[in-house]
């Protein structure tokens, strides 16, 4: 699909993605923040799950509201409540630190709350007969932002200026750059009401296939949990003596490999979508394998970039397929109630990896190939079926 057949409302929702996507260099900095002054690998564990169990009730009731709320709005607040938080963490300093940091990740695990209106506002804005290729654009140009400011920002807060007073001036700016993303989202992104969220006449709602979907998403979950961004920060940075520079590497090169992974997405031929989910999965699980035997860094480059590649490989596919199964006029609580749901299996993913981290530092990993391994034999096996339906 070429750049100018996308519609201009789709165009500019992407082009929200490209925008605050160097933003996201906080989640690496907060954890090594953490970890810098102070914190073993178990208490930012605990830490993380401490947050945790505040978000579930709230991620549900936020998206039922939003079945009749402008999505627009709800976008609107996850960028100011990220730019409070950013703020709080860079103000965060002297005695009172450890409040303001835990207050600050309240605020930003609220925000989080939010997400699901994300793919909400993305079932309503994206054509519904173009999902799969449209995504791959989705994908490709928050990708090419983070290769582009990622390197840029790792080696100045890695060799320039390191250490954590850096750290919160960089949460500073990003929290005060959220002005101009909130201004971004009010000006150029169209509003999305109850009247333009009607499910098409022919929709028939599957509750047999949405339960294999819930099944997937527990696999697919709990297999990134337990290897979530603080234990490959612990790795590189306390294992392999690494600065912050070289995780944004990781990144970058993982960047690389999703921005690869968004065209060779898009020669998958119609009707193999289910086939895609599992090789992705199983790629995937090579990669959790590789990183259990405790890598060099440059062999932790390339599987992380290996693994990248997967899980690009697959998201359109799977995104396309989660959306085929969701009623447009729910799409927000319905993708509310996934939310929640992962949340509530990962409620003690954090602390349960920053123990078996704390224990050998990648051991997560090895938790994560074997769930990534039934992933992958779940679409296969849900592929061969359809196939075998599809012959009688």
């Amino acid at each position: 699909m070429r750049w100018s057949e996308i519609p201009r409302d789709a165009k500019a929702y992407m082009l929200y993605h490209t925008l605050i996507a160097p933003s996201l260099m906080v989640w690496i900095l907060f954890p090594l923040y953490l970890m810098e002054t102070g914190y073993s690998i178990l208490e930012v564990g605990a830490f993380f799950t401490a947050v945790n169990i505040i978000a579930i009730p709230l991620t549900y009731l936020f998206g039922r509201l939003f079945n009749r709320w402008d999505i627009k709005k709800g976008l609107i607040a996850i960028d100011v409540l990220d730019g409070i938080a950013y703020v709080l963490y860079g103000l965060a300093k002297g005695a009172v630190a450890p409040l303001v940091l835990f207050a600050g990740k309240t605020i930003e695990k609220l925000s989080t709350v939010l997400y699901p209106l994300y793919r909400a506002y993305e079932q309503v804005i994206y054509p519904e007969d173009k999902y799969e290729e449209i995504l791959a654009w989705h994908l490709r140009l928050p990708e090419i932002s983070r290769l582009v400011t990622f390197p840029i920002m790792g080696y100045i807060l890695g060799y320039i200026y390191p250490g954590p007073e850096s750290y919160r001036w960089t949460f500073m700016f990003f929290g005060l750059f959220s002005a101009v993303t909130v201004v971004y989202i009010w000006r150029f992104l169209p509003s999305v009401g109850r009247e333009e969220r009607i499910t098409p006449e022919s929709f028939t709602f599957k509750a047999g296939e949405f339960k294999v979907l819930i099944a997937f998403e527990t696999l697919f979950t709990l297999a990134w949990m337990m290897a979530p961004e603080i234990v490959l920060i612990n790795y590189v940075v306390f294992v392999l003596h690494k600065t912050v520079f070289e995780v944004t590497l990781i990144a970058c090169a993982s960047s690389m490999a999703s921005i690869i992974g968004t065209y060779a997405s898009e020669r998958v031929p119609k009707g193999k979508g289910f086939q895609a989910l599992g090789i992705a999965m199983f790629i995937n699980a090579l990669y959790t394998l590789i990183m259990a035997l405790a890598p060099p860094f440059w062999l932790v480059i390339v599987v992380y970039a290996i693994g990248e590649f997967g899980s690009t490989l697959g998201f359109p596919f799977y995104r396309s397929w989660q959306f085929s199964l969701i009623p447009k006029e729910r799409t927000s609580e319905f993708h509310a109630a996934i939310s929640s749901y992962k949340t509530l299996l990962g409620l003690f993913t954090p602390f349960v990896a920053g123990a078996l981290a704390s224990l050998h530092p990648t051991l997560p990993y090895a938790v994560s190939f074997g769930l990534f391994l039934l992933a992958g034999a779940m679409f296969w096996w849900l592929y061969k079926a359809r196939s075998l339906v599809a012959k009688h």
